[in-house]
């Protein structure tokens, strides 16, 4: 059909046979968007073409997006337990990587073949590129090794972190580390009640008491009645009166004390919607301005209960500075929330808006950093290229909030978007020029490419979680959750999480992921000079 001479109509056809393939689950599992490379290694063997260079646009995103979203944990997560988490990330890579290694040249197979086993048995996508890169390598190898170890990595890690507690006859709920448990637990906001029974702040002004003590947590409302009523800037504290005090948990636990105590629930008070919400600041009258500056309560009759900056909410205190684009959690009568709605420059459409400039110049300077080249003494160079460069500078930028005017924040559901798409469109690029080849090389290496895909991602999982166990002495949740951060499998994760409601999997994860994916990035190139 003449159709099929369009690139860009293959392009998206791909997709959505891809996807449509990639939905179908089995007993719960399933390819997701990399059931598009399957798609793409058939349309490449009929022929069929896509865009060029749609591969490196679709990289470029994924790795980009993927680096912002654990840029602001990776840093910290070398501090405290961090590094044993981080250390078992090199284990399971190294692992993953010897393998490889080992048995390719053994059994005598493409350098390409054995980078794209590694890269699929441990679902790394930007492993894949990066090995997709190296000089010397036959693409179509990379792509259909990738493409025969990949279910294995899928399954075998779903599988194994699902049937090892059975095996072991262990739970994970009873495997827990309640300390860590705990210290997570108090950086959580919450709110409570407080009776005001101190003599020492009776008669005294709410606003200006708590500016005093530089308290940490925020009043936002008064028992009136029945209902929680907005503050104003002319209320006392009375005694026996009760106020709805906002902060993290350590620091309210502290802070009660300085009011009084929280009382045993009665009744549950009443709170109307529309007396918050959030807005964001756009407005320059307001930006760069303590809200000590701003006396929100005196100035427009609101309470600043939370501010939102770059994704991470906090609870604000007197010497708080404003910046633009900071959402604010307000506390208010509706008509004092519609004027300082107008004074900050709200707009709705704003909320979950994403940067255009910051996204273009932060993959700018992510493309332009993978291009350089590192010289080392021995007359060899180096270069991190798409999947390094753009990983590289989202981190950075993940972690220091922005860089100039380039902001290293886009909002979760806009950037889960653009990786799911970035990432579509490298596995249709990659696919379909692997496809081309796709039996020839299945002919060259056989059945030996299965047995290495199998064995690669089995070996590194039994022998992190011997180590992890007896030498690092971490919990079953805690070693199952970095594992799964390890071998970058989010579908594990989730069969995980379905399990339990402890966090300790899902924080062990966030901290070995990006340690494994960058390891992983660099491994997939010296594979292919190494063989």
């Amino acid at each position: 059909m003449e159709i099929f001479g369009s690139p860009v109509f293959v392009l998206f056809a791909v997709l959505f046979v891809g996807l449509m393939f990639g939905n179908l689950s089995i007993k719960g599992i399933s390819l997701g968007s990399s059931g598009v490379l399957f798609a793409a290694l058939v349309a490449g063997h009929f022929g069929l073409h896509v865009p060029d260079g749609i591969a490196d646009v679709g990289t470029a995103i994924f790795v980009y997006c993927v680096g912002l979203g654990v840029g602001n944990r990776f840093f910290d997560s070398l501090k405290s337990r961090g590094k044993y988490l981080i250390l078992l990330a090199v284990l399971v890579v190294g692992v993953a990587w010897f393998t490889a290694l080992a048995l390719g040249s053994a059994l005598g197979m493409d350098s390409g073949v054995v980078a794209g086993l590694f890269a699929g048995a441990c679902t790394s996508t930007p492993a894949l590129a990066a090995a997709m890169e190296s000089q010397g390598v036959q693409v179509t190898g990379v792509n259909i090794g990738y493409a025969v170890a990949y279910p294995f990595g899928v399954i075998g890690v779903v599988l194994f972190v699902q049937l090892l507690p059975r095996l072991l006859r262990q739970s994970l709920d009873s495997q827990g580390m309640g300390g860590k448990q705990a210290a997570e637990d108090k950086h959580t906001i919450v709110s409570r009640v407080v009776r005001v029974t101190n003599p020492e702040i009776i008669g005294r002004p709410i606003d200006t008491f708590c500016g005093e003590k530089h308290l940490r947590c925020r009043v936002t409302r008064v028992m009136r009645g029945n209902a929680l009523a907005p503050l104003q800037g002319d209320d006392i504290f009375t005694e026996n009166s009760e106020v709805l005090l906002v902060g993290e948990r350590e620091d309210l636990e502290r802070e009660v004390p300085c009011f009084g105590h929280v009382p045993a629930p009665v009744h549950r008070p009443r709170i109307f919607t529309d007396e918050r919400a959030e807005l964001i600041v756009l407005s320059r009258a307001i930006c760069n301005k303590t809200l000590r500056e701003l006396d929100t309560l005196g100035q427009y009759g609101i309470v600043i209960s939370r501010v939102t900056r770059l994704g991470v909410t906090f609870i604000p205190t007197a010497d708080t500075e404003i910046l633009r684009n900071d959402v604010l959690r307000v506390v208010g009568f509706p008509a004092a929330i519609e004027s300082f709605k107008k004074e900050c420059g709200h707009r709705s459409g704003a909320l979950n808006a994403a940067d255009m400039l910051s996204l273009v110049g932060g993959l700018m300077m992510g493309v332009l950093l993978g291009k350089l080249q590192f010289s080392f003494g021995s007359g060899g160079s180096f270069s991190l290229g798409i999947a390094g460069g753009p990983l590289v500078v989202a981190l950075i930028l993940g972690h220091f909030g922005r860089l100039g005017p380039i902001l290293g924040y886009i909002p979760r559901p806009t950037r889960v978007l653009l990786m799911e798409f970035g990432l579509v469109l490298f596995l249709a690029g990659a696919g379909v020029k692997g496809g081309a080849s796709l039996i020839e090389t299945l002919r060259a290496n056989g059945f030996s490419m299965f047995l290495v895909g199998f064995a690669v991602t089995l070996a590194p999982m039994v022998v992190s979680y011997v180590v992890a166990r007896r030498v690092l002495r971490m919990s079953l949740a805690e070693t199952l959750g970095g594992i799964c951060g390890s071998m970058t499998s989010t579908p594990a994760l989730g069969a995980i999480t379905a399990k339990t409601d402890r966090q300790e999997p899902v924080i062990a994860y966030s901290t070995a992921y990006p340690a494994a994916l960058i390891l992983m990035t660099v491994l997939a190139k010296l594979l292919c000079d190494l063989m």
